[in-house]
């Protein structure tokens, strides 16, 4: 007889793996009862799985329609199963999972937009903090820019793309009519939550590579002399914008408290 560990092992193998038999140790009343039942219990957690991620991914799911998008989730569940009981973080990995994927080939942006859907749900789901009032942001000395670090709202969140994905994103999430998009040009999208909403902003040249420094921990002068190697950085134009949406929540200066 089977241990429950080496019973629970069995079952969490075949649930996801279409190619196992039910588990020994599982019975059913009547011949073949048992496996009938797996594979029902089965096929329901498969579907629950795929509803995740089409709530999650609604984007994507309207790009490629629903049968393509349900087949690809599929696979997908079996290669990647969940790693908590919270089906809403279900999916970090997927445009991974799409890039190497290969009947998703004809549509290359899929992977970038599926990342930036996952970056909103990160966002939403990302710790609280109040942004800094431009009082506070007012006190900063700008000789002081070697040794100043900003700490950005916990919900910042930056995909960068060679596809013009916040575009994209917003034909299909905003009503109206769809405007041409000229998929030769990238686009690099903020995502954060600093108030009830999460919001995505699309960012100017550098302005990624930017923010990115900072998360890591960068002075200002370091991360702005990083995003300098776009020459089409603006620093003024980049600064107004971090302002504007109001994703700063600290500063670190020498002689100033604002952490």
């Amino acid at each position: 007889m089977l241990s429950l560990r080496a019973l629970r092992k069995h079952f969490s193998l075949a649930l996801l793996d279409r190619t196992r038999e039910a588990p020994p140790g599982i019975h059913a009343a009547g011949r073949n009862r048992a496996g009938h039942r797996f594979n029902v219990y089965r096929n329901n957690v498969f579907v629950s799985l795929t509803e995740a991620l089409v709530a999650r991914f609604p984007v994507c799911h309207a790009l490629v329609g629903d049968e393509f998008f349900r087949a690809t989730a599929r696979v997908f569940i079996e290669l990647s199963p969940p790693r908590s009981p919270v089906l809403m973080t279900y999916g970090d990995d997927f445009a991974n999972f799409i890039e190497t994927f290969p009947p998703a080939g004809p549509v290359p942006y899929l992977g970038d937009v599926a990342r930036l859907e996952a970056a909103l749900t990160r966002a939403y789901h990302a710790a609280d903090a109040s942004p800094l009032t431009f009082d506070e942001l007012a006190a900063l000395a700008p000789n002081r820019w070697d040794d100043t670090h900003l700490k950005l709202h916990p919900s910042v969140q930056i995909v960068t793309s060679q596809y013009p994905v916040v575009s994209i994103w917003e034909a299909h999430t905003h009503s109206g009519e769809s405007p041409m998009i000229d998929g030769s040009n990238g686009e690099d999208a903020l995502v954060a939550r600093p108030d009830l909403d999460v919001e995505v902003h699309r960012l100017p040249p550098g302005a990624a590579t930017f923010l990115m420094a900072l998360l890591k921990g960068a002075s200002l002068r370091a991360a702005a002399d990083g995003a300098a190697a776009d020459p089409d950085f603006d620093l003024i134009t980049t600064l107004s914008g971090i302002l504007a949406v109001r994703i700063i929540v600290g500063i670190h200066s020498p002689g100033h408290q604002g952490l």
